[in-house]
């Protein structure tokens, strides 16, 4: 099974907005006044590098997720 060697994304809730994040990263990558702005650009990144857009909610709770490549197929299940 090949390893997604690029890093997925997280769309969170920051002090001025909301943000993008590369899993595993401290940091936030870019910030943003909207949380849909955060979506869009987090969802290119995520398309670009083949790897899952992580989508929290206020609460910090992941309430959405896409996967833009490396799927087995079949999906399992």
């Amino acid at each position: 099974m090949l390893r997604n060697m690029y890093k997925n994304q997280h769309v969170v809730k920051t002090e001025r907005g909301w943000g993008i994040r590369g899993e595993k990263n401290s940091r936030i990558t870019k910030n943003f006044d909207t949380q849909q702005e955060a979506i869009e650009r987090a969802r290119d990144i995520a398309i670009n590098q083949e790897s899952e857009l992580l989508i929290h909610g206020k609460d910090g709770k992941i309430r959405e997720r896409s996967s833009y490549g490396n799927d087995p197929f079949p999906p399992k299940g």
